[in-house]
Order: structure tokens, then sequence, then C-alpha cells
């Protein structure tokens, strides 16, 4: 419960918002519309539910921002286009935005009332009612069998709780590093795989027959677990932390406590645990890397380490600080944190011009 209460991005629409701040976000789900339109085609051809009058979506781990809008804005254009009635009607749907209770809704709903109000301005006759969802996407959302497509962007990678006995193993690392025991790597993939079977399972229960559900993974290239590209902007961080403690300005043992509840997993794994939880059918899986750095402008502007490193410590501000608040409490000062670990991390993605390897799978209720 009290993981629940620290886990969300930063808040509003200042400079370390994730509002303003999640360029990467949004670049990955720009690359899942392809995968998102073949779905629900699929979904409203094949689906039982083609008398229903009504259709339940949701966005699982929607955060705040435009980005949720724009899933909304694009999954529900596309099924009025597949579902256009002959006498102008359109589709009615239920879209909600699920996020955990600290979530910034009230950000959400303040672009909610503008993006109604601008597809009124455009004439659309699309009959969409979006609530807000609060609650673990690792607990019930639903009434059984209610449910037409759940869509979650960058947000599985999210465990429900940091694995068990990581403070006397993991030291000073704040995930899974090169140098990480076996031990602490076992205990981060079985946390993974709980949470995943949970998911799966939950979904299940609240899917109609014929529902969907697309889902895209922050993964690993490899099944090498500790694999260095993958996880290198938290060993990074990790490093940028241990400075600070070395200089006093951190306590170690609040370091040796920390680690944070994030898990990357490979293909292999993720198309394992579906198998074996049994209640989907993967009907397509597609990757694509999406980099470190990457902005509107990334391929116009010649590279700048500064810049690149700039732009990689503020995405990552925008979802680490609230942790990193919660458990250093008044010793951290997050302005010079992330000013060195900007340094830092350009310094690396100036020689290791990396992307995070992404999964987007599509699928189908068993």
């Amino acid at each position: 419960m009290v993981l629940q209460k620290i886990l969300h991005m930063n808040s509003g629409n200042g400079e370390t918002s994730y509002a303003n701040n999640s360029s990467f976000q949004n670049v990955t789900i720009s690359k899942t519309w392809d995968l998102v339109d073949e779905t629900l085609r699929n979904m409203l051809e094949n689906g039982d539910f083609a008398d229903d009058h009504c259709l339940n979506l949701v966005d699982l781990g929607c955060a705040s921002g435009p980005n949720a809008l724009s899933v909304v804005s694009h999954v529900t254009d596309t099924i009025q286009e597949l579902r256009k009635n002959g006498d102008g009607t359109s589709q009615e749907i239920q879209f909600f935005l699920n996020d955990l209770p600290n979530n910034d809704f009230n950000s959400l709903f303040k672009l909610v009332e503008i993006f109604n109000k601008g597809k009124e301005v455009c004439g659309s006759r699309s009959r969409c009612s979006i609530y807000g969802l609060p609650g673990s996407f690792y607990s019930r959302l639903f009434p059984r069998k209610t449910l037409h497509f759940a869509y979650s962007s960058c947000s599985l990678h999210w465990l429900s709780q940091v694995p068990y006995g990581l403070e006397s193993e993991n030291e000073e690392n704040i995930y899974i590093a090169v140098d990480s025991p076996s031990e602490v790597l076992d205990a981060y993939a079985e946390q993974y795989k709980r949470d995943l079977f949970t998911f799966l399972s939950l979904r299940g229960e609240e899917m109609v027959p014929g529902g969907h559900m697309v889902l895209t993974f922050i993964g690993r290239r490899v099944e090498d677990r500790s694999s260095k590209d993958d996880c290198a902007h938290l060993a990074i961080l990790a490093q940028t932390l241990l400075d600070m403690v070395t200089q006093g300005l951190l306590k170690k043992d609040d370091l040796h406590s920390f680690n944070v509840p994030i898990y990357m997993p490979c293909q292999q794994e993720i198309e394992s645990i579906i198998s074996q939880q049994g209640s989907f059918k993967i009907k397509k899986i597609v990757t694509f890397p999406v980099r470190w750095d990457v902005n509107k402008d990334t391929d116009e502007s010649p590279f700048d380490k500064t810049r690149s490193g700039n732009l990689i410590s503020d995405c990552v501000r925008a979802f680490m600080e609230p942790m990193l608040v919660s458990h250093f409490g008044e010793l951290i000062d997050c302005n010079v944190l992330f000013e060195r670990y900007s340094v830092k991390i350009g310094e690396y993605f100036s020689k290791e011009r990396t992307s995070h390897h992404m999964l987007a799978i599509s699928m189908t209720i068993q």
C-alpha cells in the first residue's frame, strides 16, 4: 500500500513534470498505432459483440499529460471509422483512464475537458464518455466480462512491490546491474512473473469473449538479465547517488536500502508467462527501438551530449523523483542529483548511442 502511494509521475505542467518530459513515451505510443489499428479491426470483425450498444475500453497506467489523450483520440477515432452506421450515428464508447490513486488526475481531467470541447468545435458526432479509474492494475478494476479492449504502454515494467531481501544483496545498486548476484536477478524475475501472471488473470476475468489487448513493454534485447545496455541508465543513477554518499550528502544505509520496483523482461519471458497463465492468445508481436534521448527534433539536430544528457535526465527525473524524495527525505537535493546525472548519462550516451528495446504485443482472450 505504501508503494502505491509513492509510485506516480511528477505532477503538474512545470519544468520537471511528466507532462513536459515524456517524449520517449509519446514516440513509443505512436510506433504502436499500426498494431492497435490491426487489433481493433480484428476485434470488431471477429468479436461476438457486434450488437453491444457500448464498448468499454481502458488505458492501463495512463499517467498524465497529453499522451493519455492521444491514446483516447486515436483508439476512438479508429473504432468510429470501423463501426460507421448508415444513419450517421456513431458507436457509444466508455473510455477509462487508469493509474494509481496519486496520479495527477486533476491535470488529466482538465485536458479531458479541452479534448471534449475540441471535438465539439470540429463537429464530431463521437459518443465517447471518458472516466478516471484510480487503482492498481494488479487488482480487479472492472466487473466480470465487461471489458472489450485494454491498452497499456510503458507501464508493465513497474512491479507491485520491491522484491524481498534485496537490501543485503544489492547494496550500492538500485536495480539489476552487471555485478548483481544471482539472488538479485532471481528475485526481480520471480516478482515480475508473479505480477504479470496476476495482471493477466485479472484481465482474463474482466474481458468479454472476443476482447483484445495491446501491451507495450520496455524490455531486454537478450535473455541475459544483467545486460549492460538495458539497465545502464539506472546503473548510472546509482553511481550518481553513490558519489553523493561519498561526499556526505546522503546516507550510505539509505542507498543500500533503496531498490527500484522495475523489471525489463525479454520476449521469451513474456511469452512464457502468457502461455503458462493461459487466459490470452498472442496474435502478433512487434519490436522496435526508441532512443533514450528521443525528442521531436532528435533526427534534425546534430548530436550534442549535453542536450542528450539533459533530455534523458529530465525523462528519468519525471518518474524517479517521487520515489527518491520519499525514500531519502529532506537530505536529497534532486536538482543537484539530476544535474550530475545529466553529465554522466550524456557522457555515456556519447559513446554508447543506446535505445530501449520495445515489445508490443497484441492478444485476444482465449
